[in-house]
Parts: structure tokens; C-alpha cells; sequence
């Protein structure tokens, strides 16, 4: 009875390994992905500010087309990363919990502290920060077009900083995270510029290179 379960546990082993390298396979496709929208961002940003500087219809033209390479981009590396993160997890939470018995957490580092957390929590912080862009840039315009003045720290969205929240995580770590976003929205929002994110549709979402620096992730 020990041999045959000994048998099943190598077998189990080897299965999940080989899945796991094909994992890790595709985890290599979607950075090369990320890379590629990260340039093609950084491009569409370049663009911006030679427009901004001449303020001429051709540079204005060469932005936009920028832009919509970089949204093409950023599709492309967001319909691969669905893909590959449904079968990522299924493949680490198999080896992980079935064989060493453990689950994948993260590292948060915050005002000089490491926090835990897993996927899921991860997940729901990156949403955090996201969204408090959204709200910042949507709180500028506003305060923009009725002529109030460049504070985002008179918003009560701002304040409450538990929009979109969830008991997944801590209060207080969903509020900082989305009162980072919120700053960094309501800068570009106000002073109608793309510092920080990019327009994605009707929608203006954080860059990915700016969240990472934000939420400063590690396994």
C-alpha cells in the first residue's frame, strides 16, 4: 500500500512539473508582451510631449497613432494574461498545495514594512490602486471644469478610500494603495495630461509601470 501511494505521489510530481514548465513557458510569452507594451507606451508618451511642445496637427497625429499602437499592445498583452494567468494558477495551485503543501503568497512593501498576501489579495490591491486613478482623474476634471482649486485631499472619495473595497484585505491597506492611485489621477486629471496613465476608450487607467512602482511586489 505504501509503494503504490509513493507511485502515485512521483507520478503526481512529474505531471505537475511538466504542466508547470509550460506555465512558466507562457509566463516568458506574456512578459515579452509586457515588453512590448511598455515600449510601445513609452513611445505614445514621447509622442504626447513633442505634441504638447509644437502643438502642430502632424505631431498631434503622430500621438494618436502612437496611442492606439500602445492600446493594441496592451490588448494583446491583457488577452494573454487572462489566458495565461487561468492556467498558471491552475498549475501553481496544484504544485504548490497538492505537493508541497503550500500556497503562493506576495510580499507587499509598505513604509519600510513587508505585508502577506495571495493572489487574490494582490489582485484586489492592483485593483486598489486603479481605481483610485480612475476616481482621481474623474474628480479633477471636475473640479477643473466648475473652477475649484488643485485638491485632491478635499475629496471625500479621496478620504473614505474605500472604493471598490472588499474584506479580502485590510481596510487600511486598500486605502492606502487607492489614495496613491487617487493622487496620481486627480495630477494628470487636473493639469490634463498622461503622466501616469493612459486613456484607454472613455476610461483612463494607471500605467503598469507605475503600479508595479507602487505596490512594490515580491515573491
Amino acid at each position: 500500500m505504501r509503494l503504490f501511494s509513493l507511485k502515485n505521489v512521483v507520478l503526481s510530481s512529474a505531471v505537475a512539473l511538466v504542466t508547470l514548465a509550460g506555465a512558466i513557458s507562457a509566463d516568458a510569452q506574456n512578459r515579452g508582451e509586457y515588453r512590448d507594451y511598455i515600449r510601445a507606451q513609452r513611445e505614445a508618451q514621447r509622442e504626447y510631449r513633442e505634441y504638447l511642445r509644437t502643438r502642430s496637427r502632424s505631431d498631434y497625429r503622430d500621438w494618436q497613432r502612437a496611442q492606439r499602437e500602445a492600446q493594441r499592445e496592451l490588448r494583446e498583452y491583457q488577452q494573454s494574461s487572462r489566458y495565461n494567468n487561468r492556467s498558471t494558477r491552475r498549475v501553481y495551485n496544484t504544485y504548490n498545495t497538492g505537493i508541497t503543501g503550500q500556497q503562493r503568497y506576495y510580499r507587499v512593501y509598505r513604509d519600510g514594512n513587508y505585508y502577506q498576501t495571495d493572489y487574490r489579495g494582490a489582485e484586489l490591491l492592483r485593483q486598489a490602486v486603479n481605481s483610485g486613478y480612475q476616481q482621481g482623474y474623474r474628480q479633477a476634471q471636475n473640479d477643473r471644469r466648475y473652477g475649484r482649486g488643485n485638491d485632491y485631499y478635499g475629496s471625500n472619495v479621496y478620504r473614505m478610500g474605500t472604493y471598490g473595497y472588499q474584506t479580502y484585505v485590510a481596510r487600511d491597506q486598500y486605502q492606502y494603495y487607492f489614495q496613491q492611485g487617487f493622487q496620481r489621477g486627480y495630477e494628470d486629471g487636473y493639469n490634463n495630461q498622461l503622466r501616469y496613465g493612459y486613456r484607454s476608450g472613455n476610461n483612463y487607467n494607471i500605467l503598469g509601470t507605475i503600479l508595479s512602482t507602487i505596490l512594490n511586489f515580491a515573491n
